[in-house]
């Protein structure tokens, strides 16, 4: 039994911190330094960059990177992992091999692909093969994508690490496939080793958006020390799967059990997180506090994966024109209702001539406002339509309103020119027909198949003694003065994970946070398929909203496109909260 391997993080996403690798580097020692660079939004983004410039479908900070840690990872055999390769997986360790030459390094460079379905689409559906639509269970629509990747789990990363890899950069693994690797060619674990494969699955999930791990974005921010800098996490996981969740000595931010259930619910659905290595129950997680800054998270069990692939999709779907003008002081409604009457009279499109048009009022404004800001709300249009002539012609039908519609008039967003935006389709494809390329640069290919692992014993759900929801006494506050979240986007749903900090609060939560109820308080989400799946073993409850952010982030009308902030709307709603519950959170 090898002693734990410290897997260290330096990105959560295309444009994090650039200084973090050298800070994870020379912070403290490590074992493995790895990093995610993609979402769903980034592979849309890096099509267009592709597009622009051959070869250039990668994240380039990585390699900026790399520039600055190569040498201090070769010297102290520190093994980097990194999914940054994005769409061009081959030209991004092309790059970072042109930065060891010019540093006189020579590490041993590899690269994982497979995962690029775009060229394989028409020869699948010419052979029968159909890629499902995760949410409707048909087909995906046959129109022209301009990415289409299968998320790939760790062991391609696992082989290029035996066959002595100091560098391995993938395309579109799972976030938590850059943590599984390292840690499964450490312990030299198989694909049957369902259990530690989900407790690396997890780590990883943790680790793997930076400092969200460390206080970022945490619903009780107040209580971080340092958060105006906070340090990346590390993950020391074991060989039974086991791992404790750290950061450096002296950097900012704090390691609690808070912010790592914040982190684990992130993104997620149910409590069987699928994966292509294993599914990972979040119902059996368990975590203790093991020291300062030092959260164990452990009895992970898994269970065999599913026998199908995530696989991302963008496509273009149109242009889009996105407007707003200020409705300021008294009337606010009355001023909405005349714009809106004002614009379309004046527009010489009719609502009809487009494929979508979302109008809103965003009631900014105070009562007896203080200041001139504070006395603002916005009407706010966004028209879409496969015809970018009709979405920018729009614009002079605002400007026409300037002189001659509501008092106070003046624009937030207006004119401009019809842009084009992307269509996110989440799809399935059987996992059969997605092997792994391994290529080490100056060496040969080898394909990895890893099949579908035997199904593991059953798993039973962790579930504590719960109290019985308290009586007595409430008071209307915030949901906020007891439960933190964490939401985010999955393609066109969000997600909005509710925790609480002791049995008896979750007592409550569960009984009283009910799908009725959240329709209530998110009254946005009121007609929306609503899955609830609760969460005892880490006083928590996870909500899914379908379709709440239509066609993904970059088709999203909403304010919030990501959904980053619907969980603190949530807290921001009032509720009866047991008067013996506050305080003790």
């Amino acid at each position: 039994m090898r002693a734990p391997i410290r897997i260290a993080n330096c990105s959560g996403f295309y444009g994090d911190r650039l200084s973090a690798a050298a800070e994870m580097v020379e912070g403290g020692p490590i074992d493995a330094l790895t990093g995610d660079w993609l979402a769903e939004l980034t592979m849309l983004i890096l099509a267009r960059t592709q597009a622009k410039r051959a070869g250039g479908g990668y994240a380039r900070t990585f390699v900026r990177q790399m520039e600055q840690v190569m040498g201090s990872c070769v010297d102290s055999g520190i093994k980097v992992v990194s999914n940054a390769g994005g769409l061009d997986p081959f030209h991004c360790a092309e790059a970072v091999a042109e930065v060891a030459d010019e540093l006189g390094l020579s590490p041993k460079i590899a690269y994982v692909e497979g995962d690029n379905l775009l060229p394989r689409l028409a020869e699948l559906k010419a052979t029968g093969v159909d890629i499902v639509d995760l949410e409707s269970k048909e087909p995906v629509a046959d129109v022209d994508y301009i990415s289409a990747n299968a998320y790939l789990g760790c062991w391609g990363i696992v082989e290029a690490l035996n066959r002595g890899a100091d560098i391995v950069v993938t395309g579109r693994t799972t976030d938590a496939a850059i943590v599984c690797g390292p840690a499964a060619w450490h312990h030299g674990w198989s694909p049957a080793d369902l259990d530690e494969m989900a407790g690396a699955v997890v780590a990883g999930h943790v680790i793997e958006c930076g400092t969200q791990a460390t206080g970022g974005n945490y619903s009780f921010f107040e209580e971080i020390d340092g958060l105006e800098y906070p340090g990346f996490p590390f993950a020391e996981i074991a060989a039974d799967g086991s791992s404790v969740i750290g950061k450096h000595p002296g950097t900012g931010g704090n390691i609690t059990i808070g912010t790592v259930t914040s982190q684990l619910l992130y993104e997620i659905d149910g409590p069987a997180y699928l994966g292509p290595d294993v599914t990972s129950r979040f119902d059996t997680i368990e975590l203790d506090v093991v020291g300062p800054d030092r959260v164990r998270v452990s009895g992970v069990r898994g269970e065999k994966p599913p026998e199908t692939l995530k696989v991302s999709m963008n496509s273009w779907g149109g242009y889009r024109s996105d407007l707003a003008i200020a409705l300021t002081g008294m009337g606010i409604d009355a001023k909405a209702e005349l714009v809106e009457r004002a614009f379309w009279r004046n527009c010489r499109y009719r609502p009809e001539d487009f494929s979508s048009v979302t109008s809103t009022v965003a009631r900014t404004d105070k009562d007896d406002p203080k200041t001139n800001e504070e006395a603002v709300a916005s009407w706010r249009i966004s028209v879409k339509d496969p015809d970018q002539q009709k979405t920018t012609a729009v614009g002079s039908a605002m400007n026409d309103l300037a002189l001659a519609s509501i008092p106070g008039f003046f624009g937030l967003k207006t004119g401009g020119v019809g842009k084009p935006f992307g269509v996110h389709t989440s799809g399935l494809v059987p996992r059969d027909l997605v092997p792994q390329h391994v290529v080490l640069l100056g060496e040969g290919r080898t394909v990895v198949d890893t099949g579908s692992p035997p199904p593991g014993p059953p798993v039973t759900p962790t579930v504590p003694e719960i109290p019985a929801p308290p009586g007595g006494e409430t008071v209307r506050v915030p949901l906020g003065a007891l439960a933190g979240t964490r939401s985010g986007d999955k393609g066109g749903n969000a997600n909005v994970g509710v925790f609480v900090r002791s049995p008896k609060a979750y007592g409550w939560l569960e009984d009283h946070l009910t799908t009725d109820r959240l329709r209530q308080l998110l009254p946005e989400a009121a007609a929306a398929h609503i899955e609830r799946f609760a969460l005892p073993n880490i006083w928590a409850v996870n909500f899914v909203i379908h379709g709440i952010l239509a066609e993904g982030v970059a088709a999203s009308t909403r304010q919030d496109a990501q959904a980053k902030g619907l969980g603190e709307w949530l807290r921001a709603r009032h509720v009866d909260i047991p008067v013996q519950l506050l305080g003790q959170r």
